[in-house]
């Protein structure tokens, strides 16, 4: 989603205030769904990082502080965009929106990588597979009807054929039929005809065997 929205960006011809208005909306999406993803780390990963090593909790609040500054920067550059009466004046701010945007994207993609080489590497040692599916679980219980389905699109958008792969297999497993459907539904939507059909190989490869 960073990786598409910066595109976005980059080609965005910012004295069409129209097609601005679009990229903006991108913007807007991509905050939201940020401070979404951090209030659950917030609330259930870093208190179980916590109880074995507070240190790096602490370490990983405090920049979750931090990008909450770069979301508020960028969101008051939006503000000031959409509020400029002139389209000089509009221009220029949209130049602002644009460092803005890529300082929160460079930000959260150094995060992130920080979160998978340590966090994991802590979960992992203390945690059982059972223990992480129930906090995962209890993320996505908490998670707004209206937003999985965001979320959904993007994560089939961003992962590899295994990874998605291995995804289905367990909805598939755990979850209604009618989750695994609209999962399965969004997989063959998002994900180019060949990439489909090697997911869907994957599928039914066990199957087949069985």
């Amino acid at each position: 989603m960073l990786y598409e929205t910066a595109i976005k960006v980059q080609h965005a011809d910012f004295w069409n205030v129209d097609e601005t208005e679009d990229t903006i909306e991108n913007i807007n999406e991509v905050v939201r769904l940020f401070d979404m993803h951090a209030f659950h780390e917030d609330n259930h990963v870093f208190p179980a990082v916590e109880k074995y090593d507070p240190a790096i909790a602490d370490a990983f609040e405090q920049e979750h502080v931090q990008d909450h500054l770069l979301g508020e920067l960028l969101s008051n550059s939006i503000e000031r965009w959409k509020n400029a009466s002139i389209i000089t004046e509009k221009a220029e701010i949209a130049r602002e929106v644009q460092h803005a945007y890529v300082k929160f994207m460079v930000f959260n993609l150094e995060h992130m990588a920080k979160e998978e080489d340590v966090l994991n590497k802590i979960l992992w040692r203390y945690y059982t597979d059972a223990e992480l599916m129930a906090i995962t679980g209890q993320i996505i219980s908490e998670v707004p009807t209206d937003y999985v389905g965001k979320y959904n699109r993007w994560m089939m958008r961003g992962l590899n054929n295994a990874e998605i792969t291995r995804w289905l297999k367990s909805v598939e497993r755990n979850a209604p039929e009618y989750v695994f459907r609209s999962l399965f539904t969004t997989a063959e939507r998002e994900l180019p005809e060949r990439r489909f059909r090697l997911v869907l190989e994957g599928l039914t490869e066990g199957v087949m065997l069985a």
